[in-house]
Protein backbone atom coordinates (compact mmCIF):
# COMPACT_ATOMS: atom_id res chain seq x y z
CA UNK A 1 0.00 0.00 0.00
CA UNK A 2 1.71 3.21 -1.01
CA UNK A 3 1.08 6.57 -0.28
CA UNK A 4 -1.02 7.49 -3.46
CA UNK A 5 -2.91 4.22 -3.50
CA UNK A 6 -3.91 5.27 0.48
CA UNK A 7 -5.00 8.48 -1.00
CA UNK A 8 -7.02 6.80 -3.84
CA UNK A 9 -8.62 4.81 -1.60
CA UNK A 10 -9.63 7.04 1.42
CA UNK A 11 -10.71 10.32 -1.29
CA UNK A 12 -13.94 8.11 -2.44
CA UNK A 13 -14.73 6.24 1.11
CA UNK A 14 -17.70 8.14 1.45
CA UNK A 15 -19.47 7.94 -1.78
CA UNK A 16 -22.46 10.41 -2.04
CA UNK A 17 -20.16 12.78 -0.16
CA UNK A 18 -17.69 12.47 -2.67
CA UNK A 19 -20.17 12.39 -5.50
CA UNK A 20 -21.61 15.26 -4.42
CA UNK A 21 -18.41 17.45 -4.15
CA UNK A 22 -17.46 16.37 -7.39
CA UNK A 23 -20.71 17.64 -9.22
CA UNK A 24 -20.41 21.13 -6.76
CA UNK A 25 -16.85 21.61 -8.04
CA UNK A 26 -17.57 20.69 -11.69
CA UNK A 27 -20.50 22.92 -11.71
CA UNK A 28 -18.88 25.93 -10.30
CA UNK A 29 -15.99 25.76 -12.83
CA UNK A 30 -18.34 24.92 -15.82
CA UNK A 31 -20.23 28.34 -14.90
CA UNK A 32 -16.94 30.01 -14.17
CA UNK A 33 -15.74 28.99 -17.72
CA UNK A 34 -18.46 29.96 -19.32
CA UNK A 35 -18.63 33.20 -17.47
CA UNK A 36 -15.14 33.73 -18.78
CA UNK A 37 -15.37 32.65 -22.23
CA UNK A 38 -18.75 35.40 -22.73
CA UNK A 39 -16.21 37.83 -20.95
CA UNK A 40 -13.53 37.10 -23.30
CA UNK A 41 -15.73 37.27 -26.62
CA UNK A 42 -17.58 39.71 -25.28
CA UNK A 43 -14.37 42.63 -24.42
CA UNK A 44 -11.51 40.84 -25.41
CA UNK A 45 -12.00 39.41 -28.96
CA UNK A 46 -10.11 41.54 -31.80
CA UNK A 47 -12.10 40.52 -34.72
CA UNK A 48 -11.08 39.75 -38.25
CA UNK A 49 -8.57 42.61 -39.89
CA UNK A 50 -11.74 44.04 -42.14
CA UNK A 51 -13.75 44.35 -38.81
CA UNK A 52 -11.08 47.18 -37.21
CA UNK A 53 -11.33 49.04 -40.14
CA UNK A 54 -15.28 49.35 -40.04
CA UNK A 55 -16.61 52.57 -37.91
CA UNK A 56 -20.62 53.46 -37.23
CA UNK A 57 -22.29 56.27 -37.36
CA UNK A 58 -25.27 57.41 -35.92
CA UNK A 59 -27.32 59.75 -34.04
CA UNK A 60 -25.52 61.40 -30.93
CA UNK A 61 -28.31 61.65 -28.72
CA UNK A 62 -30.13 58.19 -29.40
CA UNK A 63 -29.87 54.26 -31.60
CA UNK A 64 -33.95 55.60 -32.64
CA UNK A 65 -33.50 58.90 -33.98
CA UNK A 66 -32.62 59.02 -37.48
CA UNK A 67 -30.21 61.30 -39.70
CA UNK A 68 -30.47 62.87 -43.38
CA UNK A 69 -29.50 60.74 -46.33
CA UNK A 70 -27.42 63.39 -47.59
CA UNK A 71 -24.83 62.68 -44.56
CA UNK A 72 -23.70 60.18 -46.33
CA UNK A 73 -21.75 62.17 -49.71
CA UNK A 74 -20.60 64.50 -46.74
CA UNK A 75 -18.52 61.42 -44.66
CA UNK A 76 -17.74 59.91 -47.94
CA UNK A 77 -15.68 63.05 -48.52
CA UNK A 78 -13.86 62.99 -45.85
CA UNK A 79 -9.88 61.65 -45.97
CA UNK A 80 -9.53 58.16 -45.66
CA UNK A 81 -13.21 57.37 -46.00
CA UNK A 82 -13.18 54.22 -48.64
CA UNK A 83 -16.64 53.35 -48.90
CA UNK A 84 -20.60 54.21 -46.96
CA UNK A 85 -23.25 52.66 -47.12
CA UNK A 86 -26.72 53.26 -44.91
CA UNK A 87 -28.46 51.05 -42.63
CA UNK A 88 -31.98 50.57 -41.81
CA UNK A 89 -34.13 48.68 -39.20
CA UNK A 90 -37.21 47.28 -40.21
CA UNK A 91 -38.01 45.40 -37.08
CA UNK A 92 -40.78 42.43 -38.58
CA UNK A 93 -41.59 39.17 -37.92
CA UNK A 94 -41.47 35.99 -40.17
CA UNK A 95 -44.91 34.05 -40.00
CA UNK A 96 -45.78 34.86 -36.41
CA UNK A 97 -45.03 37.14 -33.41
CA UNK A 98 -42.98 34.19 -31.70
CA UNK A 99 -39.50 35.18 -30.23
CA UNK A 100 -38.35 32.80 -32.76
CA UNK A 101 -39.24 34.09 -35.96
CA UNK A 102 -37.73 37.74 -34.88
CA UNK A 103 -34.50 38.59 -36.52
CA UNK A 104 -32.49 41.33 -37.77
CA UNK A 105 -33.70 43.05 -40.81
CA UNK A 106 -31.99 46.13 -42.49
CA UNK A 107 -32.35 48.05 -45.67
CA UNK A 108 -29.43 49.50 -47.16
CA UNK A 109 -27.57 49.91 -50.31
CA UNK A 110 -26.89 46.31 -52.35
CA UNK A 111 -24.40 48.33 -54.58
CA UNK A 112 -21.95 49.02 -51.84
CA UNK A 113 -22.94 46.82 -48.87
CA UNK A 114 -20.31 44.18 -49.52
CA UNK A 115 -17.52 46.51 -50.46
CA UNK A 116 -17.67 47.44 -46.85
CA UNK A 117 -18.04 43.93 -45.67
CA UNK A 118 -15.41 42.48 -47.52
CA UNK A 119 -14.80 40.17 -45.30
CA UNK A 120 -18.45 38.22 -45.74
CA UNK A 121 -18.10 35.26 -48.07
CA UNK A 122 -20.75 35.10 -50.37
CA UNK A 123 -20.65 33.68 -54.22
CA UNK A 124 -20.59 36.86 -56.73
CA UNK A 125 -23.42 35.94 -59.04
CA UNK A 126 -25.47 35.97 -56.21
CA UNK A 127 -24.81 39.45 -55.00
CA UNK A 128 -25.44 40.70 -59.23
CA UNK A 129 -28.85 39.08 -58.95
CA UNK A 130 -29.53 41.31 -55.58
CA UNK A 131 -28.41 44.29 -57.11
CA UNK A 132 -30.96 43.82 -59.91
CA UNK A 133 -33.52 42.38 -57.96
CA UNK A 134 -35.39 46.02 -56.02
CA UNK A 135 -37.25 43.16 -54.11
CA UNK A 136 -34.50 40.81 -53.59
CA UNK A 137 -32.62 40.07 -49.82
CA UNK A 138 -29.24 38.31 -48.77
CA UNK A 139 -29.60 36.47 -45.77
CA UNK A 140 -26.87 35.04 -43.13
CA UNK A 141 -26.46 31.34 -43.84
CA UNK A 142 -27.18 30.44 -39.87
CA UNK A 143 -30.14 32.14 -40.67
CA UNK A 144 -31.39 30.50 -43.83
CA UNK A 145 -30.54 26.98 -42.58
CA UNK A 146 -32.49 27.40 -39.31
CA UNK A 147 -35.44 28.42 -41.54
CA UNK A 148 -35.20 26.35 -44.50
CA UNK A 149 -34.59 29.21 -47.37
CA UNK A 150 -33.06 28.27 -50.18
CA UNK A 151 -31.72 30.81 -53.03
CA UNK A 152 -34.78 32.29 -55.38
CA UNK A 153 -37.36 31.39 -52.27
CA UNK A 154 -39.93 33.86 -51.52
CA UNK A 155 -40.81 34.91 -47.98
CA UNK A 156 -42.84 37.91 -46.32
CA UNK A 157 -41.59 39.35 -43.33
CA UNK A 158 -44.76 40.98 -41.35
CA UNK A 159 -43.63 44.73 -40.31
CA UNK A 160 -45.01 45.63 -36.71
CA UNK A 161 -42.77 49.29 -37.09
CA UNK A 162 -43.48 50.48 -40.88
CA UNK A 163 -46.93 50.02 -42.29
CA UNK A 164 -45.62 47.74 -44.95
CA UNK A 165 -44.96 44.27 -45.16
CA UNK A 166 -41.70 42.96 -47.59
CA UNK A 167 -42.28 40.62 -49.56
CA UNK A 168 -38.89 39.42 -50.71
CA UNK A 169 -37.07 36.66 -52.95
CA UNK A 170 -33.75 35.31 -51.31
CA UNK A 171 -31.11 36.38 -53.94
CA UNK A 172 -28.14 35.22 -52.08
CA UNK A 173 -27.18 33.33 -48.53
CA UNK A 174 -23.72 34.79 -46.98
CA UNK A 175 -21.61 33.47 -44.57
CA UNK A 176 -19.63 35.95 -42.23
CA UNK A 177 -17.08 35.26 -39.75
CA UNK A 178 -19.45 35.64 -36.86
CA UNK A 179 -22.79 35.01 -37.76
CA UNK A 180 -24.94 37.95 -37.75
CA UNK A 181 -28.26 35.68 -38.02
CA UNK A 182 -29.55 39.00 -40.06
CA UNK A 183 -31.16 39.89 -43.39
CA UNK A 184 -30.45 42.59 -45.63
CA UNK A 185 -32.84 44.12 -48.70
CA UNK A 186 -32.81 47.23 -50.75
CA UNK A 187 -33.98 50.05 -48.43
CA UNK A 188 -35.80 51.57 -51.38
CA UNK A 189 -38.36 49.06 -51.32
CA UNK A 190 -39.63 50.41 -48.10
CA UNK A 191 -39.15 54.46 -48.93
CA UNK A 192 -41.20 53.75 -51.94
CA UNK A 193 -44.01 52.17 -49.40
CA UNK A 194 -43.44 54.37 -46.84
CA UNK A 195 -43.11 57.97 -47.78
CA UNK A 196 -41.70 59.52 -44.63
CA UNK A 197 -38.43 57.11 -44.70
CA UNK A 198 -37.14 59.07 -48.19
CA UNK A 199 -34.32 60.82 -46.72
CA UNK A 200 -33.72 58.87 -43.61
CA UNK A 201 -30.98 56.41 -42.36
CA UNK A 202 -30.83 54.57 -39.18
CA UNK A 203 -27.06 54.52 -39.21
CA UNK A 204 -23.81 54.49 -42.09
CA UNK A 205 -21.64 51.97 -41.36
CA UNK A 206 -18.27 53.36 -42.93
CA UNK A 207 -15.10 51.23 -44.67
CA UNK A 208 -11.60 53.04 -43.73
CA UNK A 209 -9.11 52.67 -46.39
CA UNK A 210 -5.98 52.14 -43.45
CA UNK A 211 -5.89 51.60 -39.57
CA UNK A 212 -4.46 55.16 -39.03
CA UNK A 213 -7.60 56.48 -40.57
CA UNK A 214 -10.02 55.14 -38.61
CA UNK A 215 -8.56 57.56 -35.13
CA UNK A 216 -8.88 60.58 -37.50
CA UNK A 217 -12.66 59.57 -39.19
CA UNK A 218 -14.64 59.80 -35.82
CA UNK A 219 -13.64 62.87 -34.45
CA UNK A 220 -14.22 64.54 -38.06
CA UNK A 221 -17.59 63.19 -38.89
CA UNK A 222 -18.66 64.19 -35.17
CA UNK A 223 -16.90 67.57 -35.39
CA UNK A 224 -18.61 68.65 -38.93
CA UNK A 225 -22.06 67.41 -37.61
CA UNK A 226 -22.09 68.70 -33.98
CA UNK A 227 -23.89 71.87 -34.78
CA UNK A 228 -26.65 70.32 -36.87
CA UNK A 229 -30.26 69.61 -36.20
CA UNK A 230 -29.25 65.92 -35.89
CA UNK A 231 -25.49 65.46 -34.42
CA UNK A 232 -23.37 62.51 -34.45
CA UNK A 233 -21.73 59.53 -32.44
CA UNK A 234 -19.14 57.68 -34.14
CA UNK A 235 -17.15 54.78 -32.99
CA UNK A 236 -15.73 51.30 -34.34
CA UNK A 237 -18.03 48.81 -34.97
CA UNK A 238 -16.75 46.65 -31.66
CA UNK A 239 -17.62 49.66 -29.72
CA UNK A 240 -21.03 50.02 -31.26
CA UNK A 241 -21.97 46.40 -30.86
CA UNK A 242 -20.68 46.77 -26.73
CA UNK A 243 -22.85 49.67 -26.66
CA UNK A 244 -25.99 47.16 -27.46
CA UNK A 245 -24.70 45.25 -24.08
CA UNK A 246 -24.62 48.14 -21.85
CA UNK A 247 -28.19 48.84 -22.17
CA UNK A 248 -28.47 46.23 -20.07
CA UNK A 249 -26.52 47.52 -17.17
CA UNK A 250 -23.11 47.14 -16.13
CA UNK A 251 -22.16 43.75 -17.10
CA UNK A 252 -18.84 43.51 -17.06
CA UNK A 253 -19.24 44.35 -12.83
CA UNK A 254 -21.68 41.48 -13.43
CA UNK A 255 -19.64 39.20 -14.39
CA UNK A 256 -16.75 39.45 -12.78
CA UNK A 257 -18.62 39.26 -9.66
CA UNK A 258 -20.19 35.90 -10.68
CA UNK A 259 -16.71 34.54 -11.14
CA UNK A 260 -15.36 35.80 -7.78
CA UNK A 261 -18.60 34.13 -6.14
CA UNK A 262 -17.89 30.59 -8.22
CA UNK A 263 -13.86 30.99 -6.76
CA UNK A 264 -15.43 31.52 -3.97
CA UNK A 265 -17.98 28.62 -3.71
CA UNK A 266 -14.98 26.41 -5.05
CA UNK A 267 -12.86 27.34 -1.73
CA UNK A 268 -16.01 26.42 0.33
CA UNK A 269 -16.33 23.31 -0.79
CA UNK A 270 -13.27 22.09 -0.51
CA UNK A 271 -12.14 23.26 2.38
CA UNK A 272 -15.54 22.10 3.76
CA UNK A 273 -14.57 18.44 2.56
CA UNK A 274 -11.76 18.69 3.80
CA UNK A 275 -13.08 19.39 7.45
CA UNK A 276 -15.32 16.55 7.24
CA UNK A 277 -13.21 14.38 6.26
CA UNK A 278 -10.64 14.99 9.07
CA UNK A 279 -13.27 15.38 11.85
CA UNK A 280 -14.92 11.87 11.14
CA UNK A 281 -11.32 10.02 10.81
CA UNK A 282 -9.23 11.22 14.75
CA UNK A 283 -9.03 7.61 15.35
CA UNK A 284 -7.43 6.87 12.35
CA UNK A 285 -5.12 9.70 12.73
CA UNK A 286 -3.84 8.86 15.89
CA UNK A 287 -3.34 5.06 14.81
CA UNK A 288 -1.40 6.78 11.58
CA UNK A 289 0.85 8.79 14.54
CA UNK A 290 1.59 6.18 16.48
CA UNK A 291 2.79 4.02 13.25
CA UNK A 292 5.71 6.63 12.89
CA UNK A 293 3.68 9.42 10.44
CA UNK A 294 4.14 12.49 11.01
CA UNK A 295 1.77 15.81 11.15
CA UNK A 296 3.25 16.79 7.45
CA UNK A 297 2.59 13.36 6.22
CA UNK A 298 -1.12 13.22 7.20
CA UNK A 299 -1.49 16.57 6.43
CA UNK A 300 -0.05 15.87 3.00
CA UNK A 301 -2.67 12.47 2.68
CA UNK A 302 -5.95 14.78 3.29
CA UNK A 303 -4.79 17.64 1.19
CA UNK A 304 -4.07 14.97 -2.03
CA UNK A 305 -7.52 13.82 -1.57
CA UNK A 306 -8.94 17.17 -1.31
CA UNK A 307 -6.54 17.49 -4.58
CA UNK A 308 -7.81 14.56 -6.19
CA UNK A 309 -11.48 15.37 -5.66
CA UNK A 310 -11.13 18.68 -7.11
CA UNK A 311 -9.52 17.55 -10.20
CA UNK A 312 -12.05 14.65 -10.99
CA UNK A 313 -14.86 18.01 -10.34
CA UNK A 314 -12.78 20.40 -12.77
CA UNK A 315 -11.73 18.34 -15.30
CA UNK A 316 -15.47 16.84 -15.68
CA UNK A 317 -16.73 20.90 -15.43
CA UNK A 318 -13.85 21.85 -17.73
CA UNK A 319 -14.91 18.98 -20.57
CA UNK A 320 -18.51 19.89 -20.11
CA UNK A 321 -17.96 23.82 -20.51
CA UNK A 322 -15.84 22.64 -23.94
CA UNK A 323 -18.59 21.06 -25.27
CA UNK A 324 -21.18 23.83 -24.48
CA UNK A 325 -18.81 26.39 -26.04
CA UNK A 326 -17.74 24.38 -29.09
CA UNK A 327 -22.04 24.10 -29.93
CA UNK A 328 -23.01 27.23 -28.72
CA UNK A 329 -19.81 28.24 -31.62
CA UNK A 330 -20.99 25.79 -34.12
CA UNK A 331 -25.07 26.99 -34.00
CA UNK A 332 -23.88 31.16 -34.20
CA UNK A 333 -24.23 31.57 -30.44
CA UNK A 334 -21.12 32.43 -29.16
CA UNK A 335 -19.44 36.30 -30.31
CA UNK A 336 -20.17 39.59 -29.29
CA UNK A 337 -23.63 40.87 -28.78
CA UNK A 338 -26.03 41.51 -31.80
CA UNK A 339 -27.66 44.30 -32.10
CA UNK A 340 -30.46 42.97 -33.47
CA UNK A 341 -30.76 40.85 -29.97
CA UNK A 342 -31.81 44.08 -27.77
CA UNK A 343 -33.57 46.01 -31.01
CA UNK A 344 -37.10 44.33 -29.89
CA UNK A 345 -37.12 46.52 -27.04
CA UNK A 346 -36.17 49.46 -28.14
CA UNK A 347 -38.54 49.32 -31.23
CA UNK A 348 -41.67 47.96 -30.09
CA UNK A 349 -43.54 50.97 -29.58
CA UNK A 350 -45.43 52.56 -32.43
CA UNK A 351 -44.28 55.63 -31.59
CA UNK A 352 -40.85 54.68 -33.10
CA UNK A 353 -42.18 54.39 -36.46
CA UNK A 354 -40.81 57.30 -37.94
CA UNK A 355 -37.27 55.99 -36.84
CA UNK A 356 -34.56 53.45 -37.84
CA UNK A 357 -32.20 51.67 -36.26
Amino acid sequence: MTLARFVQKNTFRNLRRSILTVLSIGFSLLLLTLMMAIWRNFYLSKGSEESALRLVTRHKVSLTFSMPSFYREKIRALPGVAVVVPQNWFGGVYKDDKSGNFFAQFGTDPDEFFKVYKDWQIPEDQVIAWQRDRAGAVVDSKKAEEFGWKVGQKIIVTGTIFPTNLELTIRGVFKAPRPTQALYYNQKYVEEAVPYMKGQQGFYTILADSPEAVQKIGPAIDGMFRNSPQPTRTETEAAFQLGFLAMLGNVKAFILSICGAVVFAILLVSANTMAMSIRERTREVAVLKTLGFTRGTVLSLFVGEAVMLALVGGIAGSVVAFLLGKGAAQAGGCGRPAPHRLAKTLWRSPSATTSAI
